[in-house]
């Protein structure tokens, strides 16, 4: 046992106290890959199989809509796409590509309940965010209609956006956008038609005009796809008087590098 911080003497009691339940919970739950479910060293971590297949987002990228670009091309180049159909939101910014592993952990937590990934997939979205979870005024997920909600039993885009907020400090809205209009599943349907499907969807709750007003917001969802749902909801909040609008996502979908 390492020397001990007599200055933090509250924090150091809880760790010892903390011990023999966090040892009981290790034998009893032994930790395993939060993908495949082979034994790994720790908690809410990956093997190296998996971590392997992860592909990370990183720079350099398009600066405004995220797009990887396979050889550098200087600061601050825009992707054709994002020259010729500016979007309704500042930037956009995703952890990893949705393939592989990343897909598991997306189909985990928003299909078989496991809310336990939320925490590990947050600390990614953080890091992928470029600074602007630290610099925005207030955090907001992507809503879910409230019948949906019967169903799924939880919004997994305001999960991540929880432990987002508890990461950054920053604030969760998750009150303040609301679906209005209850939509199909994206899944499966064309650009066009998700675009159709989601127009007028959103909309900002009554009394909380000021939430959105002249302020930095950060949107989370966990997926981009064709940004059909994620540009309805930027409108939305752009309308409501956003000053800066970043969305943030666990995954995006990506056949390569431009």
């Amino acid at each position: 046992m390492g020397p001990i911080d007599f200055e933090r003497p509250a924090e150091f009691l809880r760790t010892q106290l903390w011990r023999p339940f966090s040892a009981l919970a290790d034998f009893l739950y032994p930790p395993a890959c939060s993908v495949c479910g082979i034994s790994t060293g720790g908690h809410r971590g990956l093997c190296a199989k998996c971590w392997s297949g992860i592909r990370f987002i990183e720079r350099p990228y398009c600066e405004v809509l995220g797009i990887p670009f396979s050889h550098d091309l200087g600061a601050g180049i825009l992707s054709a796409e994002a020259i010729a159909n500016p979007p309704p939101f500042d930037r956009l910014r995703s952890a990893a590509t949705h393939d592989h592993a990343v897909r598991d952990l997306v189909h985990g937590l928003k299909y078989r309940d496991r809310t336990d990934l939320a925490p590990m997939m947050a600390g990614w979205m953080l890091r992928a965010s470029d600074g602007t979870a630290e610099s925005c005024d207030a955090l907001i997920p992507v809503p879910l209609h409230r019948t949906r909600m019967l169903t799924r039993k939880f919004n997994q885009a305001a999960e991540l956006a929880r432990h987002m907020a508890r990461l950054s400090g920053k604030p969760l809205l998750a009150a303040t956008l609301i679906r209005v209009k209850r939509t199909s599943q994206q899944v499966g349907l064309g650009a066009k038609a998700r675009e159709d499907n989601v127009r007028g969807a959103f909309a900002i709750a009554k009394g909380r005009e000021n939430d959105i007003f002249g302020k930095r917001i950060v949107l989370v969802d966990d997926v981009y796809t064709t940004g059909a749902t994620v540009a309805a909801a930027s409108r939305t909040l752009r309308k409501a008087g956003a000053a800066e609008i970043t969305v943030l996502t666990f995954a995006r979908a990506l056949s390569e590098p431009i």
